[in-house]
């Protein structure tokens, strides 16, 4: 690829209950290597043991620079049975950008259709930007629809180098691909995401990197290239 991942979008702490890394443990690592912005977006509650809203709301008094490292306020919600999120709206509006994602923590596969609905409905959030790993084959999706969403939505779908590059993982690398041809095909962006549970992981996309040199990805439609096209495709303002 001409151009490098220079955010990790996708990244959690400890604060996430299953994470093994501080905050500014990720951002020292993502300044080793090299990367531009760090983007803090810890599991909503929903899934068991993670931190209480009390840790989105109190966001900001993280820096907005650590180690030379520009930081995002983020969270990864939890997409729910009925199309709704399980972080209150009065916290998503403290955040720079909203990932959305489902987790089999606290959702149970609705079929195709289904799945696709309530996904959809969370895309229609105006601080949703990002859908996580829609690769998972444990919750089937229509990709077409997904992705046709996307791009009207100006929502930017995840190619999550986490899932591809584990062979446990189901069905992931091959519905990543099917996406990721859709995406090219209707012009929608992507996002290429770490998922880092460990500082150790913070910057990692060699996995998701090959994959997208494999099918000659169209690199304009990646948005964290550029920190300027991330900050402009999440309306950033700092101060916000």
């Amino acid at each position: 690829m001409k151009n490098k991942i220079v955010v990790d979008i996708h990244t959690h702490t400890i604060a996430s209950g299953h994470a093994y890394g501080t905050v500014r443990e990720n951002a020292l690592a993502a300044s080793e290597k090299g990367l531009q912005g760090l983007g803090i977006s810890d599991h909503a509650p929903g899934i068991p043991n993670v931190c209480t809203p009390n840790h989105f709301s109190n966001l900001r008094a993280i820096p907005r620079q650590l180690y030379g490292v520009n930081i995002y306020y983020g969270v990864e919600n939890n997409v729910l049975h009925d199309g709704s999120m399980t972080l209150p709206e009065f916290l998503l509006d403290r955040l720079d950008y909203n990932i959305v994602g489902i987790h089999g923590n606290c959702y149970e596969d609705q079929g195709i259709d289904k799945n696709t609905d309530n996904l959809i409905r969370c895309m229609m959030h105006p601080k949703t930007f990002f859908v996580s790993h829609p690769d998972d084959g444990g919750f089937p999706l229509d990709y077409e629809r997904l992705v046709l969403t996307a791009r009207e939505q100006g929502v930017a779908l995840e190619l999550n180098d986490a899932h591809i590059r584990n062979p446990w993982m189901k069905d992931c690398l091959e519905n990543a691909r099917t996406y990721l041809k859709l995406c090219m095909k209707y012009r929608t962006n992507v996002f290429v995401g770490s998922d880092a549970h460990d500082p150790s992981r913070v910057g990692c996309f060699d996995t998701a990197i090959a994959l997208l040199e494999e099918l000659g990805f169209d690199e304009d439609l990646i948005v964290n290239n550029s920190l300027e096209k991330f900050e402009d495709f999440i309306h950033f303002q700092p101060n916000g």
